[in-house]
């Protein structure tokens, strides 16, 4: 995937036009624009220079991304074309309306007086030529965007007002403040979208704002202050307390408590000691921690977070598409009906400078400004708040998606329980029970499932060494294998051993007792004799049978989907009251299984990213729980940093919350462009012919688009 930036788009009619182009180069697989972000993501195997050339031929400018700084530039520019714009545009209306309407003085002949319109007309189409060089420039290449339609607005008054001027020495109507409006309120109405754009950001800002500047680096037995980018992978960093941890790192000496509130939006301190991992930005409270830097500079978890909230919101979600279809041709058709509103006032025998009145009134109402802000602004502030509760979206339309889940499956190991099992009891059959946990222990080393370091660790607390293995085969979903002392032991589910020796009812029977007290039975066996069971149980997350019992509510089914066996699946089932269960179900399986769930409505399912990676895949919407550092994981779609299944609540929340303020901006917007067309081409005498002017549609033009961002802004 490549990433660009590009300049020069003013509305959805340019984001469509770029998106469009760069669709048609060859080797380009996919491409969305973000107009919010300016940023434009390519898939595909097309070099970076022919896009470029290729979306600077439709008009724009476009280079390789830069991670953006957020700092809100347009705004200051904004400002200050507005004060120039207003000092000459009040000189301008004195002349204009003041003098004729209200009888103030004007010293001037009504011929000098145009002149003088005229100029101050330019000087404030001059400030803000911005508009005229991009919609002409637009036009000129075959895509017409907003601008054109400021830009045409403006000129065609400005043009017929010069007309009128000379040809009856300032006796006609003229049309020069009309000009210079239009141009002021659509900057008017910019400014307050540059504004409500930069508070869109805001969570985004936060997080670049948490990464420390400085680190304490211990070299040569003392202490060395540098700054953060100077820290390499290896280093060792020293924290003191009320300093924020400067990079990702392990913890070599002392305790702490450290606030993860930052990553995770848990405000509880998390216990540090030695071995323990940290990350940048966290806040270390109470104890003094000597740790080894393990990710500097963009590998960082709060670079990592950043890098997901960026590109999500530089993504397109796929209601957006409706609105950048219509924007696409909306232009076009702006301008048509625009020529045929004047020629129809005309064919009516109205004068021409009504026909033009009502013609500029349609270009400069119809802009589809509204349209290209309503789904990117939401969906950008929705991202924010989400990342600050330490749900990672990494696209928009994961968040669209997430808000119309009906089943949310969840695995059971780490994401319903702890996900860190522990010995119960050791049942050897003819053997000791050192003997019998030496051999388990031994062929559990080889492997790095949560239960083989279960009975891994029994064996250390009891001082047990261990034995060789040779010939060690893993059977991803059953069980191990390998030689110790040249004879072949196996160990798994009851299944898998009992395809390679015969276990006795009563083994069975005490297997089936331990499962409905929730715990999980490992056995162990020679291709000869049965060797013994070790039990072994994973204790529930404190709030997953309430954040279950929360999903129901929003009408969301849960499916618990684990390769335990039934009756430990059964019992952990009940405890936390999911709607169904899937018990001694493999990775591979719960692919399937998803599928099965898509019948009855769009599927989340939930679990750790890497054995569960098919099913991640195939559901609607992956979410990944608990990944700590690891946030970046390819399979999912959504990353629950704190791992909660309470964050899973939160997300569908926050997405139905979204898509309703989206849906409400799109009517609206949909509304202002389609329905107050017809009004801006054809009413007249409802208000004396003033009801239409093209200064009142520049204003609800700008509004229009300014209160599209607000409602946005309710999210926060």
């Amino acid at each position: 995937m490549q990433k660009f930036s590009v300049s020069g788009m003013s509305c959805a009619a340019c984001s469509a036009r770029v998106e469009k182009t760069v669709k048609q180069i060859p080797g380009v697989s996919s491409c969305a624009v973000s107009l919010l972000t300016n940023s434009l993501r390519v898939e595909g195997n097309a070099s970076a220079n022919a896009i470029i050339s290729a979306v600077e031929k439709a008009g724009y400018g476009a280079r390789l991304w830069e991670t953006p700084t957020l700092q809100d530039t347009e705004t200051p520019v904004l400002k200050k074309r507005l004060i120039f714009s207003l000092f000459f545009l009040i000189v301008l209306l004195y002349g204009s309306m003041a003098h004729p309407i209200f009888g103030f003085p004007l010293p001037l002949s009504p011929f000098v007086a145009g002149i003088l319109q005229m100029l101050l007309a330019f000087i404030v189409m001059f400030i803000n030529r911005k508009f005229f060089i991009s919609g002409f420039t637009s036009l000129l290449h075959g895509g017409p965007n907003m601008d054109t339609l400021v830009a045409m607005g403006s000129g065609v008054s400005f043009l017929y007002s010069v007309l009128v001027l000379f040809n009856s020495a300032g006796a006609g109507n003229l049309y020069f403040e009309t000009a210079a409006m239009i141009v002021t309120l659509i900057t008017v109405g910019k400014l307050l979208e540059s504004i409500s754009k930069g508070r869109t950001t805001t969570a985004l800002k936060s997080l670049l704002d948490l990464a420390p500047k400085k680190a304490t680096l211990w070299k040569d037995e003392k202490e060395i202050s540098v700054r953060v980018e100077e820290v390499k992978v290896g280093d060792i960093f020293v924290v003191k307390p009320g300093e924020k941890i400067p990079v990702d790192g392990i913890v070599l000496e002392g305790n702490s408590a450290v606030n993860e509130a930052a990553l995770t939006g848990e405000s509880i301190p998390v216990d540090k000691m030695k071995n323990a991992s940290v990350s940048a930005a966290t806040l270390n409270q109470s104890g003094f921690l000597k740790c080894r830097a393990t990710r500097v500079g963009e590998n960082t978890t709060l670079s990592q977070i950043i890098q997901l909230v960026s590109d999500a919101s530089a993504t397109k979600a796929p209601i957006a598409k409706i609105a950048y279809k219509v924007s696409g041709v909306f232009v076009p058709a702006v301008i048509l009906i625009a020529m045929v509103t004047a020629a129809v006032w005309i064919i009516l025998g109205k004068e021409i400078s009504i026909a033009l009145s009502h013609a500029i009134a349609v270009l400069v109402m119809s802009c589809p400004c509204a349209l290209g802000l309503a789904t990117p602004v939401a969906m950008m502030v929705s991202n924010g708040k989400a990342a600050k509760k330490g749900i990672l979206f990494k696209t928009s339309a994961s968040i669209e998606e997430m808000g119309r889940i009906k089943i949310v499956a969840l695995d059971k190991t780490g994401t319903i329980t702890e996900g860190r099992p522990a010995v119960t009891e050791i049942f050897p059959a003819e053997i000791s029970t050192a003997e019998f946990l030496q051999l388990a222990a031994s062929l559990e080393s080889k492997s790095e499932h949560p239960l083989s370091q279960a009975i891994l660790a029994k064996a250390k607390e009891e001082n047990i060494s261990l034995l060789s293995v040779t010939e060690f085969e893993a059977f991803p979903g059953n069980g191990l294998a390998g030689k110790i002392a040249g004879q072949k032991i196996f160990a798994g589910k009851e299944k898998f051993v009992e395809s390679k020796i015969a276990i006795s009812k009563e083994w069975t029977q005490r297997a089936q007792a331990l499962a409905c007290e929730g715990k999980s039975p490992t056995f162990f066996a020679t291709g000869e004799k049965f060797l013994g069971m070790i039990a072994l149980a994973d204790s529930l997350k404190s709030d997953s049978a309430e954040a279950i019992a929360e999903l129901k509510k929003l009408g969301v089914q849960t499916v618990m989907l684990t390769g335990d066996h039934t009756k430990t699946a059964e019992a952990i089932a009940k405890k936390v009251n999911v709607d169904q269960f899937v018990a001694e179900i493999l990775p591979s399986e719960k692919d399937a299984e998803i599928r099965r769930l898509q019948n009855w409505g769009s599927v989340a399912m939930v679990g750790d990213g890497i054995n569960d990676s098919p099913a991640l895949t195939r559901a609607n919407v992956g979410i990944a729980i608990g990944a700590g550092a690891d946030v970046a994981i390819d399979a999912a779609d959504v990353v629950l940093v704190q791992g909660s299944l309470k964050g899973i609540v939160e997300a569908i929340c926050l997405s139905r919350r979204t898509l309703r303020i989206i849906h409400q901006n799109l009517f609206w917007a949909f509304f202002y462009n389609v329905a107050l067309m017809p009004l801006a081409a054809g009413a007249y005498y409802a208000f004396g012919g003033w009801s239409m002017h093209p200064i009142l549609g520049a204003a609800a033009m700008s509004l229009s688009s300014f209160c599209v961002v607000m409602n946005a802004l309710r999210l926060r």
